[in-house]
């Protein structure tokens, strides 16, 4: 069953096939098998999930409406709410909060029957690449436990790798979902900055956040889409524009379409990594698109940019963390500065106080012209050059990572983990979407992937073009992880 496509379950229970209950336990005990070995879930909700699944088939019994996610269990990042359950961030800071209200994104998936099934492992306050920046833990790879699943969305990727959950729903800031899809051999999409409602999502930084989903496939990404795609009143960046129909749009032909590679931008790529690019490159020509070089070559300060930017808003994000109205408060603490003081500094983890500190030091007044203001122009110019780079093709490709999956161990130099995002921040500062697809495995058995950046709001194209490149390649799962139950 783990090894299906939402859409599969979702007809197999519409149709009479399989219950929703049946669904529901089957990963539900999959997960108490294989999750030990993952660090992947930070709450599972059996009692919450297995009512849902009652409720959905005693309303199929009754011939009632079906959602177009009915039966299909679904984990969500611990940065997004659900109402009464524990909405931690990964941070010890938050461990013991119960979200006071739903988000957008978890009820529009119980508005289309979905079985939210738990709360996924992160990076703490989504900053990190590699998942062992949890307050709990970190997160493993399927493919190689002794890897990083990537981050900071690494519990949802692990766990939709692993087939512990149908679609899981991660935050990208600067390549957060993509990234881990990436190491992970899963697909992961970010939408164009405001598709995807941010309301109840846990702020890192507001510009660039951005709620997307995993999944096997590309097809199970479009169903997701077409339930999160939508205007909400309650987020003052959300697009009002209509739905699309994204599942409709898939199966357009790509023949004559111009994709454009920022070859300058890729000068590094070498090794393996290349040769996996260029054999998807030619792929792509195989299915009659004309490859066209672009001039990409100021993303090479995206880097630097992005680490001023989220940096600066992540420090003003977190501030009401501050152990005065929710959260861990250090009971040491004998006045209101020792409260702020101990509170911060025992509740937050070192690569969020280190990017506290960064963020703060950017917005000084000494430093606020030399690097936030100059960034923000930058990133104005990166705006500007991928619109010139439109003007010469319809979509862009380029790789994922730099590498494949890398080591658990040894992560402690913290400008590498920073450049796993290389080819992942530009899609952030522009606002663009952009989706992650595997391509193949390495020498080692680990995933590559392909990176595929459209117009903004143009979320179908990318889709569409993700779609027929993964029609061509297929799909990978960890060779038997946990087998079948």
């Amino acid at each position: 069953m783990h090894k299906k496509s939402a859409t599969q379950l979702r007809d197999d229970f519409a149709s009479h096939k399989i219950s929703a209950e049946e669904i529901t336990s089957y990963y539900l005990n999959r997960i108490k098998k294989l999750d030990e070995k993952l660090g992947a879930f930070l709450t599972v909700f059996e009692e919450r999930a297995l009512k849902k699944a009652k409720m959905l088939d005693a309303k199929r019994a009754k011939n009632g409406p079906l959602g177009k996610l009915a039966g299909v269990p679904i984990l969500l990042k611990d940065n997004m709410m659900v109402q009464g359950e524990i909405c931690s961030c990964g941070s010890k800071i938050l461990e013991n909060y119960r979200a006071p209200y739903d988000a957008t994104v978890t009820t529009l998936l119980e508005e289309e029957d979905a079985i939210l099934i738990g709360k996924g492992n992160m990076d703490e306050f989504a900053m990190g690449g590699s998942g062992i920046h949890s307050a709990f833990g970190p997160t493993k790879n399927p493919w190689n436990l002794a890897c990083s699943p990537g981050g900071s969305s690494s519990g949802p990727a692990a766990a939709m790798s692993a087939g512990l959950c149908s679609i899981a729903l991660g935050s990208d800031t600067g390549g957060s979902i993509r990234q881990p899809a990436a190491l992970s051999g899963i697909t992961g999409f970010k939408p164009t900055y405001g598709r995807v409602s941010r309301y109840g999502l846990v702020a890192f930084a507001s510009s660039l956040d951005q709620i997307g989903p995993f999944a096997r496939d590309v097809k199970d990404i479009a169903l997701a889409m077409e339930v999160l795609g939508k205007h909400c009143n309650r987020d003052a960046t959300s697009l009002n524009a209509p739905p699309t129909a994204y599942t409709v749009e898939l199966d357009t032909s790509l023949s004559g379409k111009r994709i454009g590679v920022p070859w300058k931008f890729l000068e590094g790529l070498d090794g393996e990594n290349r040769k996996n690019f260029d054999t998807a490159l030619e792929i792509l020509k195989s299915m009659d698109c004309k490859i066209v070089d672009i001039d990409l070559s100021i993303l090479k300060y995206g880097i630097a940019i992005y680490y001023i930017l989220a940096t600066a808003e992540g420090s003003t994000n977190l501030a009401r963390f501050d152990g005065i109205r929710y959260g861990y408060r250090d009971q040491s603490a004998q006045n209101l500065d020792e409260i702020y003081k101990f509170s911060r500094s025992k509740g937050f983890g070192w690569e969020v106080k280190n990017r506290i500190l960064l963020g703060t030091s950017v917005l000084s007044s000494s430093s606020y012209e030399e690097y936030y203001a100059k960034a923000q122009k930058i990133r104005s110019l990166i705006i500007q050059k991928m619109r010139t780079a439109f003007g010469k093709c319809d979509m862009i490709a380029m790789p994922t990572t730099p590498t494949t999956a890398f080591p658990l161990e040894g992560i402690n130099d913290p400008l590498s983990e920073y450049l796993q995002d290389f080819y992942t921040v530009g899609a952030n500062l522009a606002g663009l979407p952009a989706i992650s697809v595997p391509n193949g495995l390495s020498l080692d058995g680990k995933p590559f992937a392909i990176q595929f950046v459209g117009p903004q709001t143009r979320d179908a194209d990318v889709l569409r073009f993700a779609h027929a490149f993964q029609s061509e390649v297929g799909t990978l799962f960890p060779p038997d992880f946990g087998g079948d139950l």
